[in-house]
């Protein structure tokens, strides 16, 4: 009982950008939707916030099936964006999430040009339930676009100065893990104006059958998630952390409370968490609860002063 009073007295709240989360726990864009499946499992404003799929300007169906590979540890998938675009998502998903969630949303963004991106973001500003802007340079499962522009520091910057002119909520830049200098790029966008940056987006990864030769996914290769790769996500985060000032939305394999501190000691300041809510829908709900434990067992009073405490 003295334990539990203990652990409940823990201050897990954090400030992104002018926001204060009840907590750090953020369920990564692709592996949320636009809550309502998760909303029917419990109550979603238990978490930090979520970061809805990933938005374009036109409607897009995604890339041909299969679109999933099993992986130990992990899995690859090449789904391709498959959204209704930005106008079903202002005019649709944004009033049918009213209803069940009641805090600031993060809107995840995704294009095919530089015009694109800012042509969503347009679109989108003015939602009162929008917090920020999470800005996905860093797709590796679509053609012509997403990842392009997050593996050139030039293109990664103009995007970023692209949706700063028109975004009326702090940009934060979601960042390819699929880069040789990870700092480079996040230099970049920073010196492009973002409020933030958010990484990692998945590896590149693939499978191929053995019975057929030739690779599981129709797409060939898709971006490689799950906790096979928090190892190199929590690496990224750290150099990261060492060369910019703006916060940082760290993610990547994370599966548990002991991941996110983890991962908060390297220097994010919020934390998604991805493929594990493919796995286990109630994952994101978990680690919320066993927070204060963990912060109790490695003797952490709130989890601002834990921020970078690696360094």
């Amino acid at each position: 009982m003295v334990n539990e009073t203990k652990a409940a007295s823990r201050d897990t709240r954090v400030d992104l950008l002018g926001i204060e989360l009840e907590n750090p726990i953020i369920p990564a864009s692709g592996t949320f939707g636009y809550g309502k499946e998760f909303s029917e499992l419990y109550d979603i404003n238990i978490l930090g916030t979520f970061s809805f799929k990933g938005t374009t300007l036109e409607p897009r169906f995604g890339n041909p099936t299969p679109r999933i590979a099993e992986t130990p540890n992990g899995m690859i998938n090449a789904v391709g964006l498959q959204n209704p675009g930005v106008i079903a998502v202002r005019d649709k998903e944004l009033p049918d999430m009213k209803k069940f969630f009641h805090k600031p949303v993060m809107a995840n963004i995704s294009g095919f040009s530089v015009e694109d991106y800012a042509k969503t973001v347009e679109i989108l500003s003015g939602q009162d339930q929008i917090g920020w802007f999470e800005v996905n340079i860093s797709c590796p499962n679509v053609h012509g676009g997403g990842m392009a522009f997050g593996t050139d520091p030039q293109m990664a910057k103009k995007v970023t100065e692209a949706v700063k002119k028109v975004a009326d909520k702090p940009v934060i830049m979601k960042l390819s893990p699929n880069v040789t200098d990870i700092v480079a790029i996040a230099r970049a966008c920073e010196e492009g104006g973002a409020d933030g940056i958010s990484l990692t987006n998945t590896l590149l990864g693939m499978r191929i059958d053995l019975k057929t030769k030739k690779p599981v996914i129709a797409n060939k290769m898709g971006g490689f998630s799950g906790s096979a790769i928090f190892p190199v996500a929590l690496r990224m985060v750290y150099q990261v952390y060492e060369a910019v000032k703006i916060p940082i939305v760290g993610m990547g394999g994370v599966s548990s409370a002991k991941d996110a501190i983890e991962m908060m000691m390297a220097g994010a300041t919020a934390v998604g968490v991805g493929a594990a809510n493919l796995t286990d829908p109630w994952v994101s709900k978990k680690i919320v609860e066993e927070l204060p434990e963990v912060m109790e067992k490695y003797g952490i009073s709130s989890l601002k002063e834990i921020i970078g405490a690696a360094h």
